[in-house]
Formats: C-alpha cells, sequence, structure tokens
C-alpha cells in the first residue's frame, strides 16, 4: 500500500461560458501533475462552468454540451492521473452540483451536492436538485471524501465520509469572497477536521465574474486543525500537496504558507481583480472615467490603473461654472501621479444650449434639482460619446453611502459599465485611498506612491452643482450615516436599532426613507466588486414598489 500520495490543485480562473477554455485550463493543470507525479489532480466547484452560472445551467443545450465537454476532457486525461473536476451534471430529469472523478477515459465516480446554499449570492434551491449522503471515492488504494463547497460547512455529510472510509477530506469551493470571510471558513473546516480526526485540504477558485470575486487562499489542515499548506489569495497557481501515511492515517506534509493580507489589502484587491476580470472577461481593453476632483472619482482611477495600466484609462474634467479651481487642479494632479490619459471637456456651452432648450417650457419656474442633474447628464452623454468612439467603457464613481440613499443622479454620474467602489462606504474610501498611497504591491499595475494627493481626501465631499455645495447639506455626515447603514442595510436592522445605537430616531427615518425610495435607481445601476455579504445586487433583493417603513 502507497505511503505518499500527491494531490496537483488547480487554483485557477475559469470564465463563465468558455467550456472549451476553462477544459484547456484543467488540461494545463493536469499536465503539471502528470509531470510531478502526482495521483490525483483537483480542480474547483463547477469549474468546467465557472461559477456562479445560475439559470444558464438550466438550458437543456448548455448540459448537453457541459456533458460533451467533460467526456473529451476524460479522454484527454485518460494517460495520467485521474482528474477531479466540479461541474453541473443531469440524471434523468434531475440537476446537480456535481464533482466528477475522470479516470482511465471515462467517469468513474460523482459526488452529488447535498447542502444547496440558499443565502447572501446563493440560490441553488431554486436551480439544483439535492443529492444523497454519499460515501468516498477510490484513487488507487485510498478513498476520499469530497464534501462540496456548503457540504463542509455543516457536520453530516464529513461525518457520513468519515464514517464510510474517507481515509482525508478534498473540498472542492466556488467561495466568493466577502470581509473576513477566509476566517470563517477557517473556522467551519477545523470544525470537521476536529470531528472527524481526518486531514483537510481546502480548494477555492480565483478570479472575478460580475459583481464576485474568488478569492482562493486554498489550505491544508492536518488532525487537530493545524495548518499545514496555505496558498496565495487571489493569485493563480498550480501546487502540489503531499500526505504520508503515518501510523495514525494521512497526514499534510507541511508546504508553503503564503501570507494573506489584512482586510484593506483584500478589499482593494478585490476591486482591482474585479475590475481586471470584468474587462477581460467582456472584452474590453480600456476605460473611462469622470475625474472631478473628488475623492470617489480620485480612488476609481487608481483602481483602474492598477487593473488594467495607467496607458489605459483616460480620465475626464468636465467642468462646469460650479467646479471650484481647487478641483480642477485636483483632478490633473491625480492623472498625472498615476501616469492616466487627462482630457479636459467644459460644459458650459452645452448646459447653456439646454438651458435656452427647455426655456419657453421651464418658464415662470424656479431652478431646482431640474437644473443641477442636467448637468450630470450632460457629462453622461459626453462620457458615452468618448466610450462609443473610443470602445472604452465608462466606469461610474458613487461609493456605497451614495448608492444607498441614491445621492447620484440616474442617468447621469450612475451611467456606466462598472462600479468598482459600489460596495465601498464613504468612510472606507477616505481610509483606501491613504492605504493606496502607503502600500504598493506586485499586483498594482500602477505607480508606486502617493498618487491621490492629501487635499483630495481631506477637503469636505461636494458634487459642485451649485454654489457653495457640501455634501453635508442633504446628507448627515458621513461617519453618522455609515454607521446607519450599516445597520439598515448590511445588518438588515431597524430605526429602533439605530437609535439604540445613539442616533437620533427622525434621522435614522429619512436614512430609512431614502435606502426604500431608491431602489428603482439601484434597480438600474452598473454591477460592482461585492466587498461585504451586504452588498446591493445579490445579497439584497427588494421590490422597487415598497410602501412599508419601520414604524411603530
Amino acid at each position: 500500500m502507497a505511503d505518499r500520495f500527491r494531490i496537483t490543485l488547480g487554483q485557477l480562473n475559469p470564465t463563465v461560458g468558455d467550456l472549451a477554455g476553462n477544459a484547456a485550463l484543467a488540461l494545463k493543470a493536469w499536465e503539471a501533475g502528470r509531470t510531478a507525479g502526482a495521483d490525483l489532480v483537483a480542480l474547483p466547484e463547477m469549474f468546467i462552468t465557472g461559477y456562479q452560472i445560475q439559470d444558464l445551467v438550466m438550458r437543456r443545450s448548455f448540459q448537453l454540451d457541459v456533458a460533451r465537454r467533460i467526456e473529451q476532457l476524460a479522454r484527454d486525461c485518460a494517460d495520467g492521473p485521474p482528474m477531479a473536476i466540479g461541474s453541473p451534471w443531469v440524471e434523468g430529469t434531475k440537476l446537480y452540483n456535481a464533482y466528477l472523478i475522470l479516470k482511465g477515459g471515462r467517469i468513474a465516480s460523482q459526488v452529488l451536492k447535498h447542502h444547496l446554499p440558499n443565502e447572501d449570492v446563493f440560490d441553488e434551491v431554486r436551480i439544483y436538485d439535492a443529492g444523497p449522503l454519499g460515501g468516498p471515492y477510490a484513487v488507487g488504494n485510498t478513498r476520499i471524501g469530497s464534501p462540496i463547497c456548503e457540504d463542509a460547512w455543516y457536520e453530516d455529510v464529513a461525518e457520513t465520509l468519515a464514517e464510510t472510509g474517507a481515509e482525508f477530506l478534498l473540498v472542492p469551493n466556488g467561495s466568493p469572497y466577502h470581509r473576513h470571510k477566509y476566517d470563517v471558513r477557517i473556522n467551519h473546516m477545523v470544525a470537521r477536521v476536529i470531528e472527524t480526526g481526518l486531514p483537510l485540504i481546502y480548494l477555492n477558485m480565483v478570479g472575478g465574474q460580475d459583481d464576485q470575486v474568488f478569492d482562493g487562499a486554498s489550505f491544508g489542515l492536518n488532525p487537530g486543525g493545524k495548518l499545514a499548506v496555505q496558498l496565495p489569495g487571489f493569485d493563480e497557481c498550480i501546487a502540489h500537496v503531499d500526505l504520508e501515511r503515518t501510523s495514525e492515517g494521512w497526514r499534510i506534509v507541511e508546504g508553503e504558507k503564503a501570507h494573506q493580507g489584512d482586510a484593506w489589502e483584500q478589499d482593494y484587491r478585490v476591486m482591482v481583480q474585479a475590475t481586471r476580470d470584468y474587462f477581460r472577461k467582456t472584452g474590453f481593453k480600456k476605460a473611462l472615467l469622470g475625474l472631478s476632483g473628488g475623492v470617489d472619482s480620485a480612488l476609481v482611477a487608481a483602481i483602474a490603473a492598477d487593473a488594467l495600466g495607467p496607458g489605459n484609462v483616460r480620465c475626464v474634467m468636465l467642468p462646469s461654472e460650479y467646479t471650484s479651481e481647487h478641483s480642477l487642479e485636483d483632478a490633473e494632479s491625480v492623472a498625472k501621479a498615476l501616469g492616466c490619459h487627462y482630457d479636459y471637456v467644459p460644459i458650459s456651452k452645452a448646459r447653456a444650449a439646454v438651458t435656452e432648450t427647455l426655456a419657453p417650457l421651464f418658464e415662470g419656474q424656479a431652478p431646482d434639482l431640474t437644473e443641477e442633474n442636467i448637468q450630470s447628464r450632460l457629462r453622461s452623454l459626453l462620457l458615452m460619446a468618448l466610450s462609443n468612439k473610443f470602445g472604452e467603457m465608462l466606469l461610474t464613481t458613487g461609493n456605497k453611502s451614495e448608492v444607498a440613499v441614491g445621492y447620484a443622479t440616474i442617468y447621469g454620474d450612475m451611467s456606466g459599465g462598472y462600479n468598482p467602489i459600489k460596495d465601498l462606504y464613504k468612510t472606507r474610501v477616505f481610509e483606501t485611498c491613504r492605504w493606496r498611497n502607503a502600500n504598493h504591491r506586485d499586483w498594482m499595475n500602477g505607480p508606486d506612491g502617493e498618487v491621490i494627493p492629501d487635499r483630495v481626501i481631506t477637503k469636505p465631499p461636494s458634487a459642485e452643482l451649485r454654489d457653495d455645495q457640501k455634501d453635508s447639506d442633504s446628507l448627515p455626515d458621513y461617519p453618522d450615516l455609515d454607521a446607519m447603514l450599516e445597520i439598515l442595510v448590511d445588518k438588515a436592522g431597524s430605526v429602533a436599532d439605530c437609535v439604540a445605537a445613539g442616533f437620533d430616531e427622525k434621522t435614522a427615518q429619512k436614512v430609512e426613507h431614502l435606502v426604500y425610495v431608491s431602489e428603482y435607481k439601484r434597480f438600474q445601476a452598473a454591477p460592482g466588486a461585492r466587498l461585504t455579504s451586504g452588498a446591493f445586487w445579490l445579497d439584497r433583493r427588494y421590490p422597487i414598489v415598497n410602501h412599508w417603513r419601520d414604524r411603530d
């Protein structure tokens, strides 16, 4: 009986729907494993299709195409180690989230996901059928148990596998990032190791898909919960993990233990990776954005430069008569510090023309928010013209605080294809700018050093759509607003919870009202990087028309 077992882990970045490309990535990992003498090559959950595929997986033609690709991949991997790969799989009238073991040119074994997540961004109960509690599969003389992602968050699947002869656990995942998620995963996996007494290898995919980023950070735990192997977060890699048979059973051989960044670094990496992969996977190579001289657009410019390279980012200043001189200076200084292309496109003449056109209809009406929003929508028109002409995707720049309470103009500054900071509250925008100025990593394509001048970070925020305008004229100060939004949005709390936290009841009611009446704007908003489990889109699904309010 062999006393050493090598698993080649493919912590890779699939693309949803690119079955041929994903199969090629899997084959690359398999070839690396064969060269390294692997006993098994493992890919993450749903790797052949990418994840999450949502309702695409229910198309019969898609299911048949997946089956053909898997069968071809099995033939391609016949002469070498078995491959374990995540895939949707149809049995009769049922559709499963499956983990398939390809060996000897065929599908030798299959594991069917038992616990289907139905919270946060997941909707698997509606899409898939639950598989039965099953036993391990054999690779050579070794029996392996593979709880699929959510199955490892519950004790029953792992315990059943241990009781039916599994010698170690290999857990394939498509687990998307949210802040502090890594600690949650570790705690759950340590629990499974302690309960079963078996080593556990946790394999996660990497890469961005729409709003979600899969952060990798795959790891191995030995009995007792001791960390034996830690792969990098966010980076694609093919790693060989060895297990040795001891008198007490299999043990993972100590290996690489990559450093995991703190929450500030991980959040920034997610925004960069989400933007980079959204562009790459949608076929765009260049970005543009309106650079106002404010902190939000400055941070988006930095993220875009780090994601795509400064030479692929166009920053456009579109001043009106309300734009301050320091905003003009600050916008240009950000573009220069980052090394991005900078355009100056005044909107005063266009605004005057629109005002003149509307004058007969607006006669006798006092100027109000309408005229302010015309400025924002003119900017959108010009930015989209540049986007169309040069094939550059427009990035929007609204932070989560603004997105939450509707402090943004629909068809104006909300226009665009992607919003890197959509899930970043304003108070975290300020600190993230400071973090980026003080830190540089090899995954950043932008320059080192201070790229966002201190004045941009410290000046009072303003939309500059009228004289002497400040955000605080319309909203509570951002520290207070964000604290209330974290209660009302992220924690699904109540006005009473805000009051218990020390906030004025009427102010909390106003904030809650703004959140609800802004739903129609968010329904039409660009997608953006998910940083929390309270992100706007799949995490939080509310009706657009809603008259309910939290009142005693």
